[in-house]
């Protein structure tokens, strides 16, 4: 009997934790301009918003970027429509404009919102656990409605700031943004 609730007692805590079931950590990666991974919605015509949920985002990679996440699902070669690769002390990052029309996931009448390595509840991440490979830190926006999207991957986490996320790329994360419309 003793034994019998002692393996009761381990499955409960096994099941009780956020990272069981999950087949792999969500991964970001900023290698160049056509070397990346970012999180998305994981469904369809979604809201960055409403994919912001344990289960709605995935990793989608561009095809050189793969590399860093053989799971991830593929973007288009046509994902952005003017970037600006940059590198700075301990942070890279991308900013652009985007062919939000490119990319099922996303909503083209989305204003947007940010997922990142050090936000959301209790400074776990959204998503929860989420990472940028190489670097502690990483803050994501994208704007469909706006046709801009910016990440930034970091090792300090004051160069990736997680509380300013309803103030758009260009305040997020200074660079270039090419008149996006």
């Amino acid at each position: 009997m003793l034994h019998a609730l002692f393996i009761l007692s381990a499955l409960a805590t096994a099941y009780s934790s956020p990272f069981v079931g999950r087949s792999e950590v969500l991964k970001t990666a900023v290698n160049s301009a056509t070397d990346f991974c970012m999180i998305l919605p994981k469904n369809g015509h979604t809201n960055i918003g409403d994919s912001e949920h344990p289960g709605g985002m995935s990793n989608y990679c561009s095809r050189e970027g793969l590399h860093n996440a053989p799971n991830a699902g593929s973007l288009p070669d046509n994902f952005w429509r003017n970037v600006e690769y940059k590198t700075g002390n301990g942070f890279v990052q991308l900013t652009g404009c985007i062919n939000a029309a490119s990319v099922e996931q996303l909503n083209v009448n989305d204003d947007g919102g940010q997922y990142d390595s050090s936000g959301g509840a209790g400074g776990h991440g959204n998503p929860r656990g989420s990472i940028c490979v190489g670097y502690a830190h990483y803050v994501e926006l994208v704007e469909p409605a706006g046709s801009r999207a910016c990440i930034r991957c970091c090792n300090n986490p004051s160069d990736c700031p997680t509380t300013t996320d309803r103030s758009g790329c260009p305040k997020v994360i200074p660079g270039n943004y090419f008149d996006c419309a």
